[in-house]
């Protein structure tokens, strides 16, 4: 985005985002996000849901939208007067679901568009490709910029994995089991990477929203939301290793070392299994994929030297308490009758 100031705006002009539109308002991380905004109490939030949609959002919502996705006048109507469109999709959502929400923003002169990521550094290509997830999130940012003609802008959140919710899943994804408390290294264990919870993600996306959008004149040195136009915001909750997961696992627990089981693979190896797995059309080696790749030594899963803490006002958190929760939601069957 080009350099902008608001005392160089139109009269009338608003240096704030009022209204934002999230698809999604009642799950996983759009939940978080829903909830940090409408605390946050700077903003008039609007929940986007199919006509059939039985969704249980959370309290406070200032308008919810009905929408036909096959209707795209429908979609452009619910975002007429949308400053912010927030896009969180579950996996099996048809894959032009995205493209049409986009389309319609543009449509309805929306100015940000926020895309369903919420995972990996997709900046970096060869992890954006080996992933298996980057090209389609690389697409859709491009497509924003391609139909946004300079007047819709995309901004996404790079947060690495979902912390408790993915300590709370089976061994395919960090390599433990809490029931047979059983671990798998990979390599050493010792790779650290970047992970974030899901109210540190709900909290950064509510600061975000919450900048200036434009600095107030030539002089004033705040990070603004016009910087972030058309770039990825990095966050994160904690940079840690499959060891010191271990370690506040046990402190959780409180259960000894000795209790548990542990087995060595290369991440390298494992990758390449899972490859294989994925082409067969195993669920499980889709997500060993994905998990496995980001825990390659040097890989590009640490992205703390990019993140934006500081600038969102995003406090620290306890890693203890993170595992905790995490422990919490697999003893009481998060992932009971979910995928891999």
């Amino acid at each position: 985005m080009a350099s902008q100031f608001a005392n160089k705006q139109a009269p009338g002009f608003r240096n704030h985002v009022e209204n934002i539109a999230i698809v999604g308002a009642g799950g996983s991380i759009g939940k978080f996000i829903t909830e940090a905004l409408l605390a946050q109490g700077k903003h008039k939030v609007t929940a986007i849901t199919r006509h059939d949609s039985d969704s249980v959002l959370p309290k406070g919502i200032h308008h919810i939208k009905k929408v036909d996705y096959a209707n795209t006048q429908s979609l452009v109507e619910a975002l007429k007067g949308q400053d912010a469109l927030i896009i969180t999709l579950k996996p099996l959502s048809p894959p032009d679901t995205q493209f049409k929400l986009i389309d319609a923003a543009v449509e309805a002169g929306v100015e940000y568009v926020m895309p369903n990521e919420y995972g990996v550094d997709a900046s970096n290509q060869s992890l954006a490709e080996e992933t298996m997830v980057g090209t389609a999130v690389r697409e859709a940012r491009s497509y924003v910029e391609k139909v946004g003609k300079g007047k819709t802008f995309w901004v996404s959140l790079v947060c690495g994995f979902w912390y408790e919710f993915s300590l709370a899943g089976r061994e395919n994804r960090y390599g433990f089991d809490l029931d047979k408390k059983s671990l798998t290294w990979f390599d050493d264990g010792n790779t650290k990477f970047t992970q974030s919870t899901w109210p540190q993600c709900g909290r950064a996306v509510a600061s975000l929203f919450a900048l200036q959008k434009l600095p107030s004149n030539e002089t004033d040195p705040s990070r603004t939301l016009s910087s972030f136009a058309n770039a990825p915001v990095y966050i994160s909750s904690f940079t840690v290793s499959q060891r010191e997961m271990l370690g506040s696992v046990l402190r959780v627990t409180k259960t000894p070392e000795s209790a548990w089981t542990f087995t060595t693979e290369s991440s390298k190896e494992r990758y390449a299994d899972a490859v294989e797995k994925r082409k067969q059309g195993v669920i499980a080696g889709f997500i060993r994929t994905l998990y496995t790749r980001v825990m390659f030594p040097n890989g590009g899963g640490d992205t703390s030297d990019k993140c934006v803490n500081g600038v969102l006002g995003l406090p620290e958190e306890d890693l203890d308490e993170a595992t905790r929760e995490a422990v919490r939601m697999h003893e009481e069957g998060y992932f009971e009758g979910r995928a891999a």
